[in-house]
């Protein structure tokens, strides 16, 4: 069986003032043409279908015609909730969605099926399904949306989340009995993994941190989370997020993943590269008139420029910047006396310290420890 695994498409979300949605749409359409081409049966989306709890109607639109042409006639879809997403809002098309070969998990129940088309559940329950094909292939996959007490209906206990996790982890595999290929399909920050800024704070400090030990030594691991490909353990993987969605991720190529099942055993087989969505582009320069000459090399891009000055930027080479290129959605004017200063990245600062950040752009003032401690208490509390 033939395998495709992609996440994080984060529907809605923009670039600063940008609306991205045709992107998205055109990133959509390509991974369709890649599963007709490649032969694909199964799809899995591990997480962040969206981009906030409550998505603007098009984006909603959008998803259920793109997971409409994902499953196609003959191709079974299963799509998990991320911490972007309200697991409930995005389930409850899930009785109707089963009919078309779309299996979504994201509160409680179980997904429905009418068992007709060629790639279909074989049995399902509310943490595992198990897809067959026209041939009688099957896999077995566990299913784990963005964990926490809330989804799952626990009480916080002395238990840390990592016991939690392996706890819920091995709970989904209480049906496997080892004769078909295994996937774990989840939405987690693995240890270690590398963080782009358009991730919001999800380590917390290392709380919501999940030890690459945790997830199974056999099978597949398909997740969802970080939005740069990279691997998790022996045998874990991020397919990464559907477009670069920060600047800090200019020069990242995004893919998808192509899985391949033989026997009882299923690994990834191939990385295909994204060919859709403008690419985010960082700019330096040293004045305004060095700025102008570069902004004309870039099109169809969407730029971050820093300026490094000796003096403020006047309000018409402000302008004359803005108007060389249409895709400068960052201007950042640094005045320097000789010295250029270090810059540090939002994806090193912890949430505290970006809330401290944020609380002083807009008051010119630091918060109180208490106002400080209670944003954090209540980050902690939505994770």
């Amino acid at each position: 069986m033939r395998i495709l695994h992609t996440s994080d498409w984060h529907l809605g979300k923009r670039l600063m003032d940008r609306e991205r949605l045709p992107e998205q749409i055109e990133a959509l359409g390509e991974i369709a043409e890649i599963c007709e081409r490649e032969r694909v049966e199964l799809v899995l989306v591990a997480g962040d279908v969206f981009d906030t709890f409550l998505p603007p109607a098009e984006a909603e639109e959008v998803f259920f015609r793109a997971v409409k042409a994902l499953a196609g006639e003959d191709r079974a879809v299963v799509i998990i909730s991320g911490n972007h997403d309200d697991g409930r809002r995005l389930a409850a098309a899930a009785p109707l969605a089963g009919e078309e070969g779309v299996y979504i998990f994201g509160g409680a129940g179980t997904p429905s099926d009418t068992g007709t088309r060629p790639v279909h559940a074989a049995e399902a329950g509310e943490n595992y399904i198990v897809i067959e094909n026209a041939e009688g292939e099957r896999v077995y996959i566990n299913v784990l949306p963005y964990p926490n007490e809330a989804r799952l209906k626990e009480d916080k206990t002395e238990e840390s989340y990592a016991e939690k996790t392996l706890r819920w982890i091995r709970a989904g595999d209480a049906r496997y009995d080892g004769s078909m290929p295994h996937i774990l399909l989840s939405h987690l920050f693995v240890a270690g993994g590398s963080v782009s800024e358009s991730e919001r704070d999800i380590a917390l400090g290392g709380a919501r941190a999940v030890p690459a030990a945790n997830l199974p030594a056999f099978g597949y691991t398909a997740l969802g989370h970080l939005h740069r490909k990279q691997r998790a353990g022996e045998r874990g993987y991020y397919s990464g997020s559907l477009l670069q969605y920060s600047f800090d991720e200019a020069n990242t190529q995004k893919y998808v993943l192509l899985l391949e099942t033989k026997g009882s055993d299923v690994s990834l087989a191939e990385e295909i590269p994204l060919k859709a969505g403008k690419k985010l582009v960082r700019l330096e320069a040293r004045g305004a008139e060095d700025a102008l000459a570069l902004l004309g090399r870039y099109e169809n891009c969407y730029l971050e420029l820093t300026l490094h000055l000796s003096a403020p930027l006047t309000s018409a080479e402000t302008a004359a910047l803005r108007q060389a290129n249409r895709g400068l959605v960052s201007l950042i004017a640094r005045v320097e006396n000789g010295e250029r200063p270090s810059v540090v990245s939002r994806a090193n600062l912890s949430a505290g310290e970006l809330f401290e950040a944020y609380y002083r752009s807009k008051f010119a003032a630091d918060p109180s420890p208490e106002l400080k401690a209670l944003f954090l208490r209540l980050l902690e509390a939505e994770a």
